[in-house]
């Protein structure tokens, strides 16, 4: 026991000069907020321990330089006056209030042997970090308003990241809500979908209603909605072709397997004898049942039910605007209709359950070639979902 406890309490005085010593390599290498993360995580834990009076003067030192750089670095973007600057003068000013904020519920910090407390040089930053967020978000909104007059939807785009940021740090912010609405409905995609059967077959109408319904798809995102059908209102930047190029149905077949299996089975009881053919009998004097095996045997013919189809093509993107061809994808899908069933001849006790099984179906009806490309043609609109998702219109 004397041991263990040794053992533990050499693995946590390890930790702890493992932790002093990453927490003093953090303010060498100028990390000050992570030596500030391992000093407050410590003291959090017991802030009077004497063996965690190391964290107190680290926190100390690491909180002074990181104000102090933090502060050196407001004052020479200031002095560049590059308004591309407003957002990390902004976020700075936000650092050096959040870290006075998570420091202050374990104050006060004392210095056990000089029995005094630390002082941290508190300021109250308000006033600044209002003025820095005013400045940043008038500095943005002038710049979506100036991306808006170029009248290009990835322009759009970037006035509506601005304009979400300038709704997140300062909420209500003059019409800024308004032209988030007006941005996202300019930056729009509209990609109309279509579908050309060059396979020389018939293809089943509610298949082309099935593939041409994007509203089953759930592709529509931020920026890109898809349409099966045209609206005569929208202009639509890109098209989605699908084009069919071949449709193989297979010609139904019957395979037959013929499988024999023999196996030896109980069937009743009998008496045991001895090797004088004399009952064996037990302590009551009661003749001893065994029971009497048999070798049973069955011929099992397994059927087999098989036909399938194949549908290939390509998914061409468009792009409408230039009339040109962005990209072309090959596509594939084959579906199969399989159905097993079996007769049999002889003791069926001789089968295993997964031939019972079988033996209980009988012949069904072939799948029309209609319903096997209507199949084939439902793993097609996975696979062309999966060529969507994973190629945008826009690099």
């Amino acid at each position: 026991m004397k041991k263990q406890l040794l053992v533990i309490l050499s693995l946590l005085f390890f930790i702890s000069c493992s932790s002093v010593k990453n927490t003093q390599e953090a303010i060498s290498n100028g990390n000050y907020d992570r030596a500030i993360d391992i000093a407050l995580e410590n003291l959090k834990r017991n802030k009077t321990k004497k063996g965690n009076q190391p964290y107190v003067l680290m926190l100390e030192e690491a909180f002074s330089k990181a104000t102090l750089k933090d502060l050196d670095r407001i004052s020479y973007l200031k002095k560049d006056q590059n308004p591309e600057n407003l957002e990390t003068i902004f976020v700075l000013y936000q650092n050096l209030k959040n870290r006075q904020e998570r420091i202050k519920p374990l104050l006060p910090l004392s210095i056990l042997n000089k029995g005094k407390d630390v002082r941290f040089e508190f300021d109250n930053y308000n006033d600044e970090i209002i003025a820095a967020k005013n400045q940043l978000s008038d500095y943005l909104y002038r710049k979506a308003k100036t991306l808006f007059n170029a009248n290009n939807k990835l322009d759009y785009r970037n006035a509506y990241e601005d304009l979400e940021y300038i709704e997140k740090i300062n909420s209500n912010f003059k019409d800024v809500r308004n032209l988030m609405n007006v941005a996202h409905e300019r930056g729009l995609d509209f990609v109309i979908v279509s579908m050309k059967n060059q396979t020389q077959k018939v293809i089943p109408k509610r298949l082309e209603q099935d593939l041409l319904n994007f509203d089953t798809y759930g592709l529509n995102d931020f920026w890109t909605v898809y349409h099966g059908a045209k609206d005569p209102s929208i202009r639509y930047d890109f098209g989605l072709e699908l084009n069919l190029r071949k449709i193989q149905v297979s010609p139904e077949q019957v395979r037959e397997k013929e499988i024999i299996k023999e196996k030896e089975v109980k069937d009743g009881f009998k008496y045991l004898l001895d090797k004088n053919n004399n009952y064996v009998l037990d302590k009551d004097g009661n003749k001893i049942k065994v029971d009497k095996l048999v070798k049973v045997r069955c011929e099992l013919y397994q059927f087999t039910q098989f036909k399938s189809a194949k549908v290939t093509g390509q998914v061409k993107y468009v792009d409408l605007n230039r009339r040109q061809t962005i990209e072309t994808y090959p596509i594939a899908s084959e579906f199969s209709f399989q159905h097993m069933y079996a007769n049999h001849r002889g003791d069926k006790r001789a089968l295993e359950s997964s031939y019972l099984d079988l033996i209980r179906l009988r012949v069904v009806p072939f799948p029309t070639n209609e319903q096997m490309i209507y199949d084939a043609g439902q793993d097609l609109k996975g696979r062309l979902k999966s060529i969507i998702t994973q190629n945008n219109f826009r690099n």
